[in-house]
C-alpha cells in the first residue's frame, strides 16, 4: 500500500522491532544508506514516523529538518536526552520513550550492581578463577550494613531501587527536582546536600544539559573516604574524571559503573583501578525487558497512526497532545 506512512530507521533495532514495524510501515535505514544526505533527500519528504534507539540513534535538529512531514519519533529506552525535544516540539513532533516496563529489570541490576561493588563480588570471583586463592584468604571487604543510601533521582526507576534497599535495612534519602510528598524518605535540596548526608550514592537521574556533570568533584568528595557511587544513569551525569581521580586517591572508597562518558568504550584508566566495577550498559538488557521495550516502541507508532495516540509520550511533547 502506496498510502502507509514512511518510517525511518536511524540505527539497528532489535529484529523482533524491525520485523513487525516491517510488516505494517514501509521502512528506510538510515545507516544503511551510503549517502546520508542524498538518501534523506530522497526519501525524506515521505516519513511521517522515526524510530530510533538511544546513542546509537542521535535525532539533532539538523536531522528533523530534512523530515518535513514528520510526526512522532519513537525511542527505544526511558532515557531520551539523544532526541532534540525542543526542536521536536518546535516543529510539532511527538517523542515517545519506553518507560514502566523496564523499571524493575534496572532497579535489579543497580543493587547487583552496588552489592557487586561494596562486597567486591567480581574480584573474589576473579580471585578463584585465577588461582589466587589457593595462595591465602581473599581480603575483607567494605559491608553494606550501616550504610545511608542517597538516591539521586526518585523517579519510577529511583523508586523502584529504594523499595528493593528497605529490605537491607539501610537508610535512604533522595535529591530530586522536587520534594515528594508520598516518599518516607529523607529528601535535600542539592546532590551535594544528598552526598553530605550519606556514605553511598546511588545515581539514577535522567541525562541530558541539565544534568551535565551533576555529580561534579565537590559531590563525590563529600561522600568521603568510605564512600561508594554507583551510576546507572547516563554517564555524562558523572563527572568521570574527577572520579578517576578521587579513586586513585583514596579519598573515594568504590565505583560501580553501568554507564559512561562515552560509550561503547574501555575506559582503561577506570579498568586499572581495582576497586571499580565496570558493565558494558546492562541495566534492562534481557530478552524479557528488551522484548517488552520493543513491543512498547512498536505499539506507539501504531497507535499514533491508527489515530489513537502515543501510548508513552514523553513530558515535553503533553503540550502538544493537550486539547485545544
Amino acid at each position: 500500500m502506496t498510502d502507509r506512512p514512511g518510517i525511518l530507521i536511524t540505527a539497528p533495532l532489535l529484529p523482533q522491532i524491525e520485523t513487525a514495524l516491517d510488516a505494517a510501515f514501509p521502512l528506510h535505514r538510515l545507516w544503511e544508506a551510503p549517502d546520508r544526505a542524498a538518501f534523506l533527500a530522497e526519501v525524506g519528504p515521505g516519513v511521517r514516523g522515526l524510530a530510533t534507539a538511544g546513542y546509537f540513534g542521535r535525532v539533532s535538529e539538523d536531522l528533523l529538518c530534512q523530515l518535513p512531514a514528520l510526526e512522532i519519533i519513537a525511542s527505544f529506552g526511558v532515557g531520551y536526552d539523544t532526541i532534540d525535544t525542543a526542536a521536536a516540539t518546535a516543529y510539532g513532533v511527538v517523542v515517545t520513550n519506553t518507560p514502566g516496563v523496564l523499571d524493575d529489570e534496572v532497579a535489579d541490576l543497580t543493587v547487583g550492581l552496588l552489592l557487586a561493588t561494596i562486597r567486591q563480588i567480581p574480584q573474589a570471583e576473579r580471585f578463584v578463577r585465577e588461582g589466587q586463592w589457593l595462595k591465602g584468604a581473599f581480603p575483607f571487604s567494605a559491608s553494606l550494613r550501616g550504610r545511608k543510601v542517597g538516591i539521586l533521582g526518585l523517579g519510577a526507576i529511583g523508586k523502584a531501587v529504594a523499595r528493593r534497599l528497605e529490605g537491607f535495612g539501610v537508610e535512604i534519602a533522595y535529591h530530586g527536582r522536587h520534594r515528594q510528598a508520598d516518599v518516607p524518605y529523607a529528601y535535600h535540596a542539592s546532590p551535594l546536600e544528598l552526598a553530605r548526608a550519606v556514605d553511598t550514592l546511588v545515581v539514577l537521574t535522567p541525562g541530558g544539559a541539565a544534568t551535565q556533570h551533576l555529580v561534579n568533584a565537590e559531590v563525590i568528595d563529600a561522600l568521603g573516604p568510605q564512600g561508594v557511587l554507583v551510576n546507572a544513569a547516563r554517564g555524562s551525569v558523572l563527572d568521570q574524571a574527577a572520579l578517576v581521580a578521587a579513586l586513585r586517591e583514596g579519598r573515594l572508597l568504590a565505583a560501580g559503573l553501568d554507564v559512561f562518558a562515552e560509550e561503547p568504550c574501555q575506559p582503561a584508566d577506570l579498568l586499572a583501578l581495582p576497586q571499580v566495577v565496570c558493565l558494558p550498559h546492562v541495566g534492562s538488557a534481557t530478552h524479557k525487558t528488551r522484548a517488552e521495550m520493543g513491543q512498547l516502541l512498536v505499539d506507539n507508532l501504531t497507535s499514533w497512526f491508527a489515530g489513537t495516540g502515543p501510548l508513552t509520550p514523553v513530558a515535553e511533547s503533553r503540550a502538544l497532545l493537550a486539547p485545544a
